[in-house]
């Protein structure tokens, strides 16, 4: 092949090959790399240690090479999440970060997510496992941040207080009020909504789900911009646009809730 000859298009296809196999083959040497390390492999070859192996046959860091074998003794008693990692099929980067949440209950699950899944969207979801495990436990969950009141807001609910009005009550009572509120808009909303083949949102929809969420995703503990509206109960199946059935969400929980809906799917079919 005379590369000179390449076209800058062909030139780049090339390399973009070049480089997704590149990626396949270091995977799956990081898979062998425990049982080289178990066997002292590297010893029989005049290596100096793992380390010195992996880095001239794989250009690995001796940091790499470190997370890879601690992966393997944390995954001795999560088969499914071994054999990625044994394979190559998934990256190391995304099955640390898993590692710190993996069980023998959860592991199918997980095993599923790190292959279908983006970086960012795992690193959401193990975020998501973490706040779960925190808000099971009292005392134990997230603290909240810091309330900002105007000034006059502030005046206002001390004055309350001042004059022996339980400020928690009255606050909780406004937000169960609007909580019931918005619940009986969606009802409303919902009841009438026609069935559709267009996928485009209806105006009054947006705007009930804006006034519940704000312009942030609707999973609990998410602050990230809502960029997706997402249908709980498939679209396809219902065509119909319903506030009950809809929930605004970021780019990963969005993925995260297409990765669980195909799963759901393909068991139905077993």
């Amino acid at each position: 092949m005379n590369i000179k000859k390449l076209s800058n298009r062909e030139l780049h296809k090339l390399a973009l090959n070049y480089g997704r196999n590149a990626l396949e083959w270091r995977r799956k040497f990081i898979g062998i790399l425990p049982d080289i390390f178990e066997r002292r492999v590297y010893k029989q070859y005049g290596f100096g240690s793992i380390f010195e192996y992996a880095a001239k046959l794989a250009g690995l860091t001796k940091e790499q090479v470190k997370r890879v074998l601690s992966l393997d003794e944390k995954f001795q008693k999560t088969p499914h999440l071994h054999a990625l990692l044994v394979t190559g099929e998934v990256s190391v980067n995304k099955l640390a970060r898993v590692a710190s949440i993996a069980t023998p209950e959860n592991e199918e699950f997980l095993s599923t997510q790190v292959q279908v899944l983006s970086k960012s969207a795992v690193e959401t979801l193990v975020r998501d496992e973490k706040f779960n495990r925190e808000e099971s436990v009292p005392g134990h969950g997230p603290q909240p941040e810091n309330l900002s009141f105007s000034p006059e807001v502030q005046s206002r609910l001390i004055e309350l207080q001042q004059k022996g009005i339980n400020i928690n009550d009255l606050l909780l009572e406004f937000l169960q009020k609007r909580d019931l509120e918005i619940a009986q808009q969606k009802e409303q909303l919902g009841e009438v909504a026609p069935e559709t083949t267009s996928r485009y949102i209806p105006a009054k929809t947006r705007r009930i789900l804006t006034k519940e969420h704000g312009k942030c995703c609707s999973v609990p503990g998410c602050t990230r911009p809502a960029q997706a509206i997402h249908h709980t109960q498939r679209f396809a199946l219902t065509n119909r646009h319903d506030p009950r059935y809809v929930a605004p969400l970021c780019k990963e929980h969005h993925a995260i809730a297409h990765s669980i809906d195909l799963k759901v799917c393909a068991e139905r079919r077993l």
